[in-house]
């Protein structure tokens, strides 16, 4: 019984320690999580580039859903009437991923042809975030 007590002990100390040296190797793993792009993509992109101006290695991902995929969509714009093609094109040669939820599309009757060549999709936007939080991602939301 102590035994098994010393090897979890010893488990989760290794662990931690192989956490420690990923972290200390730089590149953070971040997932940004829009659900209303009028709301976010703007002040999120913003935020996306900074990051990767402070840390170029990092290992962003961007998933959306709901109305947060409508600025992936051919034709956004912003606000001020900016499309917002330009800064996620730039991001993703920066290495970034954006994602859009399939069942977002089912639901509203939208389809992938619809959006700029830089989005990617997932099958459900809420699992991606839970699987992407579970391998150790950071979670920002916007």
């Amino acid at each position: 019984m102590m035994m098994n007590a010393i090897r979890r002990w010893i488990s989760l100390l290794t662990l931690m320690l192989a956490c420690g040296l990923a972290t200390a190797q730089g590149a953070d793993t971040v997932v940004y999580h829009i659900d209303n792009a009028e709301q976010q993509a703007l002040k999120g992109l913003r935020n996306i580039r900074n990051h990767l101006d402070v840390d170029p290695k990092a290992q962003i991902i961007v998933v959306t859903h709901a109305e947060g995929v409508d600025f992936l969509m051919e034709g956004a714009k912003d606000r001020n009437g900016s499309l917002y093609a330009g800064p996620v094109s730039a991001l993703k040669s920066r290495g970034v991923k954006f994602e859009v939820c399939e069942i977002t599309l089912k639901n509203r009757g939208l389809k992938q042809d619809q959006f700029i060549q830089e989005a990617d999709f997932t099958p459900s936007g809420v699992v991606r975030l839970a699987q992407l939080q579970h391998q150790g991602y950071a979670y920002i939301k916007p």
